[in-house]
C-alpha cells in the first residue's frame, strides 16, 4: 500500500499534473488531491490506491519501503525513456 507522500513524490518525479495522473489512473483529480494531502496511509478504498499505484508504476515509478518503514520512490529511467 502506498502513502500520500509517495503519490506526491511519484507524480513530481514524472512531472505529471494531478489532472494527468487522474487521466492515467481513472481516479478523479479531487480524490487524488485528497489522498495526497495525507502524509501517511490515506483513508479510502484499496482499489483506488491500487489504480493510482499502477498508473505511477506504468510511468516508471518504483515504490520502496512500507507505510510504516521508510516509504519512498525510485524513478526507473529505462521505463521513462521507452514510453
Amino acid at each position: 500500500m502506498i502513502v500520500g507522500a509517495q503519490i506526491r513524490a511519484g507524480r513530481a518525479a514524472l512531472n505529471w499534473s494531478i489532472d494527468e495522473l487522474a487521466e492515467r489512473s481513472g481516479i478523479s483529480a479531487r480524490t487524488i488531491m485528497r489522498l495526497e494531502a495525507v502524509d501517511g496511509l490515506p483513508p479510502g478504498r484499496t482499489q483506488t490506491l491500487s489504480e493510482i499505484e499502477a498508473a505511477l508504476v506504468a510511468g516508471g515509478i518504483q515504490f520502496i519501503g512500507s507505510p510504516n518503514d521508510d516509504p519512498g520512490i525510485r524513478l526507473r529511467l529505462q521505463k521513462q525513456l521507452q514510453g
